[in-house]
Parts: structure tokens; sequence; C-alpha cells
């Protein structure tokens, strides 16, 4: 076997190797899509700015979105809290009784 053909082979084998490695990590997009589409919609009004709309609707949307899962999550907590138990009043003391004498 050529060295070129055995130097292909090694070549391929790696790349196949490092596939896992280099796909990307799933991308967080929840309220970064609607953002981006209103931020689009804004900017192509104000002088046809729709990419930097796009872009500034994204990072809004997004932060919009763990705003309110993070309120989400506080309710949740609040709501799972137990609610204090009723504390026992303290009974009025009794009156003394005159004793005869």
């Amino acid at each position: 076997m050529k060295p070129s053909h055995v130097f292909a082979a090694a070549t391929f084998a790696l790349s196949l190797a490092a596939v896992p490695a280099l796909a990307p990590a799933p991308a967080q997009a929840i309220g970064c899509l609607s953002g981006a589409a209103a931020g689009a919609v804004a900017g192509h009004y104000a002088h046809h700015h729709a990419v930097l709309g796009a872009i500034g609707g994204c990072i809004a949307g997004h932060h919009l979105h763990k705003v309110q899962q993070q309120k989400a999550a506080a309710a949740r907590a609040a709501a799972a809290k137990p609610s204090p138990s009723p504390s026992m009043a303290p009974s009025p003391a009794a009156t003394p009784t005159p004793s005869p004498t």
C-alpha cells in the first residue's frame, strides 16, 4: 500500500472520530425566534436595519423568557412552601376568684 493511501485513510479515520467532538451544542433559542421576528420587522421600518433589529430582538426575547421562567419558578416555590400553621393564641388568664376569708 502506498504511503499516501495510508495517510489519506488515517486522515479520514481521524476526521470521523472528531465529528462528535465538533458537533454544536443544542441551541437554547426559546424567546429568541419570536423576538428576532419582531425586531426584524421593527428594524425594517427603522431605516432598513432588519438585521440589527433581529439581533436586538433575539437578545431581548431570550432575556424576557428567562425572566418569565424565574418568576414562574419563584411562584412554584412559594406555592410549594407549606403555609404556617395557626399558632395557639394564649388563652386569657382566669380572673382570680376572691377566697372566702
